[in-house]
């Protein structure tokens, strides 16, 4: 699998001379901020859900909220087929369209500018993250698996990725097209919201189990098993900007290595192009010497890196800026186009979601 793609490793030599950095990094904090207004986000669009869920389990009484698109972002799958289905046929989905727009504006974020989606803006991602940090605060440090068992591990998140896009692709549109139109579909992000309402004990056990494996090991969730990041992962691959080291001005002092959740080896890589790298830029953020690292547009020649760099430095304020005019670009493109409603009648969602739990296909 893509994850350890490298432009080539350089041995350790001697240090250079170490030109400390003018200007205090700002990447992280910038980059938590983007994190905690997706996370809000996600929030308000939960609780317009759930509002919008209970209207209709009371048999219309009570709160009558606007039924929000923006939820079907937690919709993976249902994104994945009507995006298969949209390119067999030119039509946009009339079901949960907006999962496909989502699905599209996170697949150019990835292309654009790295896994950011991952590190910036998903709020799985943002718990994990935070979750490992707080048992890094009471066990003093995390787990580190053994390079034999963690490729492995990594590669399961790409064989479940796999499983779901070799079922997508061989289903016809027509399939497809059926699928999306069953009651089963049509309150996919219902029965979501009911799993976590009426959760099980098994359900319960393994979501704690993951919660706790979070707090010991980096990114547990994100780095072994997450389909939609190794989606992401993959599509990033072609992404121009990327993690350049400049060999002259680095120090080889390892920090960078040290502060990279996916323990890839960036103080001696020139570039970091792993399918592993969510742009997090927590080794830009460690490092203490001036341009050693950056998070560049990468030049066609590598030659001459330093003089070649300018003007192509992506910074995390521009990052941010980046992921939000093409998250806000693509919402606003399926808006105005008509294609970010599910338009159902009220009697029919009447229906469905006061019967979400009996319908199994």
């Amino acid at each position: 699998m893509a994850t350890q793609m490298v432009e080539r490793l350089v041995p350790h030599t001697a240090k250079n001379k170490l030109v400390r950095r003018v200007l205090q990094d700002r990447s992280q904090r910038v980059r938590h901020s983007m994190q905690w207004a997706f996370v809000a986000l996600n929030a308000w669009l939960g609780v317009q859900f759930y509002l919008w869920v209970r209207y209709f389990e009371r048999g219309g009484q009570g709160l009558s909220v606007t039924r929000p698109p923006g939820v079907e972002g937690w919709l993976p799958i249902a994104g994945l087929m009507n995006l298969k289905y949209f390119v067999s046929t030119g039509e946009v989905p009339a079901i949960h369209p907006a999962a496909m727009f989502l699905l599209m504006a996170f697949l150019a974020i990835s292309l654009l500018m790295k896994k950011a989606f991952c590190s910036w803006l998903c709020p799985v991602g943002t718990l994990s993250e935070n979750l490992w940090k707080l048992g890094r605060k009471i066990f003093r440090r995390n787990v580190r698996a053994p390079r034999w068992l963690d490729i492995p591990l990594r590669g399961l998140k790409y064989l479940l990725l796999g499983f779901f896009a070799f079922f997508i692709t061989t289903m016809s549109a027509q399939d497809l097209g059926g699928f999306m139109q069953s009651p089963y579909a049509l309150v996919a992000d219902v029965k979501m919201l009911n799993f976590f309402r009426d959760m099980g004990v098994t359900a319960a056990i393994v979501l704690l189990a993951l919660v706790l494996l979070s707090t010991v090991i980096q990114n547990f969730w994100c780095r072994y098993l997450c389909p939609y990041g190794a989606l992401m992962g993959l599509v990033s691959l072609l992404s121009p900007v990327k993690i350049r080291r400049d060999e002259e001005a680095c120090i080889d002092c390892g920090k960078c290595s040290r502060a990279c959740p996916s323990h890839l080896q960036v103080d001696r890589l020139v570039q970091i192009q792993s399918a592993e790298c969510t742009a997090c830029l927590e080794c830009v953020a460690s490092c203490p010497a001036e341009h050693a690292l950056q998070f560049a547009v990468v030049p066609r020649n590598s030659a001459d890196v330093a003089r070649r760099w300018s003007g192509r430095v992506v910074g995390p304020v521009t990052t941010a800026a980046a992921l939000a005019v093409l998250f806000l670009s693509t919402v606003t493109i399926a808006k105005v186009t008509g294609h970010w409603q599910t338009h159902l009648p009220r009697e029919m969602y009447m229906e469905l979601v006061t019967h979400a739990n009996e319908w199994t296909h």
